[in-house]
């Protein structure tokens, strides 16, 4: 008898069908069942907020949690954010602009976290963009050019409908 159970995730509009083990983690079933490397595993404690995806529309740490408890819900990682490379989404053209990435291994989950927060609140003022972004870890940028980037995208994001 097998000790996996079957579960079925739509990630970015694409249904993935899998049997999994019980413990198998969320960002493990992205990463490797998927083949979706954009969402970064860091501390696996939940601490740093690289692994953040979408889940229902909401922000969770994907190495929190594992694959059975997202059966039959809607996820969504970083790689749905851009159609194509050559056209990127708001949120990811101000970060590119604003300079709101370095390094860039914090960016999928700043990136999640921003598109998050901008549907709940589409003109965050700076406080609400800290600590909308508390739980998210950057070593690289000091989160001046990211609080920049986020102001930018929200005001992108109004101006072309948020796509």
């Amino acid at each position: 008898m097998s000790n996996t159970s079957e579960v079925r995730i739509q990630i970015n509009g694409e249904v993935f069908e899998r049997h999994v083990e019980p413990r198998k983690l969320l960002s493990d079933f992205i990463r490797e069942d998927a083949a979706l490397t954009g969402t970064h595993v860091g501390c696996e404690h939940g601490a740093c907020g690289a692994c953040t995806v979408l889940l229902d529309g909401e922000p969770v740490r994907s190495c929190l949690m594992f694959a059975a408890q997202a059966d039959g819900m809607v996820l969504e990682t970083v790689e749905s954010l851009a159609s194509t490379p050559a056209n990127l989404h708001p949120i990811q053209e101000a970060f590119w602009e604003k300079h709101g990435l370095q390094c860039g291994f914090c960016t999928p989950g700043m990136l999640l976290t921003t598109k998050a927060l901008l549907e709940k609140n589409p003109d965050p003022s700076e406080d609400e963009i800290r600590q909308a972004i508390a739980g998210n870890i950057c070593r690289c940028t000091g989160y001046v050019f990211i609080v920049d980037a986020i102001k930018d995208a929200a005001a992108r994001c109004s101006s072309e409908g948020d796509r």
